[in-house]
């Protein structure tokens, strides 16, 4: 048999997938990587909840005028898609947030956003939203994942964004398990998430890379609202023959992941992110972190990182001009790490581009892809004007699934994003919530209390 007739009805696996979670218990240790995932979503969002993108989106819905029981983070109750919006935005805007590391893209802005607004609005219990998330992870991780020859990465390659375009499908998945869809709606709620997914690398260092998270959390919920109101979508655009895949694909050669929900939990390999850029940087940063001190006071004369070709293609910007786009730039991101950044949420910001030291080591950098290099690896040359060298070496980052964040790295984390926002009180509160969620019936309503609209705590 060949490898396509095996793989064919693959929109009929994803249809029964989402159609039966409610009848699927979840192990103990998937619950519980889905807890540290809220944890993580629920600090990058409140970090994020004052970008100019989610400024700006906020200012739109307010005119919308639209009464719902959804909360939109350190905002006011709206209907689910548009809280969804908003939070999913705020999640990616910070680039902190998760991701799916073998291609699907950062699950938990298009995920939790769908699981928890919808949730909240329609009084679901915690291990509803719970299975929710998963339900969405496990679909969005399946259709963008194979690794750096699978379909996710394939799309980054041609210009597509795979947060975007299978997010989507995700926030459909989480959506259509609050609601209860049938096989035959789920059919159509995916459909609905195919034709309306795209995002563009090319938009990225704008507003509009974390609007794809907070897009695609949107029209999930939308698809599996219009499938539950009886709207019909074709219910086969996810072969390998039809639909999304060679439509943007095309030509392409690519590994296309096995669709088989019995084999594995994909959630177990969720990955965290340590710093506030596109994950593309994060090897080249990491080493140049750690190779900092070993430098000391010599003057730097020429640096050349050795990167894997997607740190290029997600962030080759070797000049930026703002902050914003400083998170888009191996280049400024190891500039930072050698000038003693932490590459945090609030450094990337315009006044950090006029530092003497990140505008001195920029010009100096010159980034060589190496084909078939680990994405989560780099290598650092930094020659010094005594003549003598010093190489940095990073073989995974942290928070990759192989070597992972624990809860007290999520915990560290956790703090420095939102205790500033929320004070130290309210973090401690947040975190708890998150730490036991679905341990006890009430958690989404204490965790909508604590993120209502407030005042601002001086940091």
């Amino acid at each position: 048999m060949t490898e396509q007739a095996r793989e064919q009805h693959r929109s009929d696996k994803l249809a029964d997938f989402i159609s039966t979670a409610g009848r699927r218990a979840l192990p103990a240790d998937v619950k519980e990587v889905a807890r540290q995932a809220l944890a993580d979503y629920l600090a990058v969002s409140v970090a994020g909840h004052e970008d100019g993108a989610v400024k700006a989106l906020r200012k739109l819905a307010a005119g919308w005028g639209m009464n719902g029981g959804a909360r939109v983070f350190l905002g006011p109750r709206t209907q689910p898609a548009v809280a969804a919006l908003i939070n999913g935005t705020m999640t990616h805007a910070m680039d902190l947030d998760d991701v799916h590391y073998a291609g699907g893209g950062h699950p938990s802005g298009p995920c939790w956003s769908a699981a928890l607004c919808l949730s909240e609005h329609h009084g679901a219990s915690e291990e509803t939203a719970l299975a929710a998330f998963v339900t969405g992870y496990e679909v969005m991780a399946r259709l963008g994942g194979g690794g750096q020859n699978g379909v996710g990465r394939t799309l980054q390659h041609l210009g597509f964004h795979p947060t975007s375009m299978f997010g989507r499908a995700g926030a459909a998945a989480s959506a259509g398990v609050v609601l209860g869809l049938n096989r035959q709606e789920a059919a159509y709620a995916l459909g609905v998430a195919a034709t309306t997914a795209g995002g563009l690398v090319g938009s990225f260092g704008t507003h509009s890379k974390p609007f794809h998270a907070g897009k695609a959390a949107m029209d999930g919920i939308m698809a599996a609202e219009m499938a539950k109101a009886g709207f019909v979508a074709a219910t086969d655009l996810y072969e390998v023959d039809k639909g999304l895949l060679p439509s943007y694909l095309r030509d392409a050669s690519y590994e296309l992941p096995e669709l088989n929900f019995d084999r594995q939990w994909y959630v177990l390999g969720n990955g965290y992110k340590r710093f506030a850029s596109c994950r593309a940087t994060h090897a080249a940063a990491e080493a140049a972190q750690g190779v900092k001190d070993r430098i000391g006071n010599r003057t730097v004369t020429k640096i050349t990182a050795y990167v894997n070709p997607i740190a290029l293609i997600a962030a080759g910007n070797p000049a930026p001009r703002t902050g914003l786009e400083a998170r888009f730039s191996t280049y400024c991101c190891i500039a930072m790490g050698l000038a003693g950044y932490r590459l945090s949420a609030f450094d990337f910001t315009d006044d950090m581009l006029a530092n003497p030291v990140v505008a001195d080591l920029l010009p100096k950098i010159e980034c060589i892809p190496v084909k078939g290099q680990s994405e989560v690896a780099a290598r650092l040359v930094i020659e010094l004007s005594d003549g003598q060298q010093v190489e940095g070496n990073v073989d995974i980052v942290l928070g990759h699934p192989d070597k992972p964040m624990s809860w007290d790295d999520i915990h560290d984390k956790f703090k420095g994003l939102t205790e500033p926002v929320l004070g130290e009180s309210a973090a401690a509160q947040l975190f708890e919530l998150a730490r036991n969620f679905g341990a006890a019936d009430g958690s989404i309503a204490a965790i909508s209390a604590l993120l209502a609209e407030r005042e601002r705590v001086a940091a």
